[in-house]
């Protein structure tokens, strides 16, 4: 079936190039413009980009690794401060006079 008619992509070109990104390299995670610069072509008009992850969805080698899951929850765990100490900014630091 033609997924994306402007780039002729089909749902087979798109199953095969998830199979063999994952078989080449088990950690990446698979994103549809890595799929699409795998075939050597970019989105044109993304009038196809539901189907085109509809599709890839339908692959049993998209999951994420195991790896790197759950990392969101580990993350926000941590606070907002994104890993720095705190009062390490001047508007909270108040004023030094």
């Amino acid at each position: 079936m033609i997924v994306c008619s402007c780039m002729r992509i089909s749902d087979r070109d798109i199953l095969e190039t998830i199979a063999w990104m994952r078989s080449s390299d088990p950690q990446t995670l698979i994103t549809p413009g890595k799929v699409y610069r795998a075939l050597g072509k970019s989105a044109d008009c993304g009038g196809c980009i539901r189907l085109f992850i509809d599709t890839m969805r339908q692959s049993s080698s998209l999951q994420v690794p195991l790896e790197l899951r759950n990392l969101r929850t580990a993350t926000a765990s941590e606070g907002k401060n994104e890993g720095r100490r705190r009062r390490n900014r001047l508007s909270q630091q108040g004023s030094a006079e």
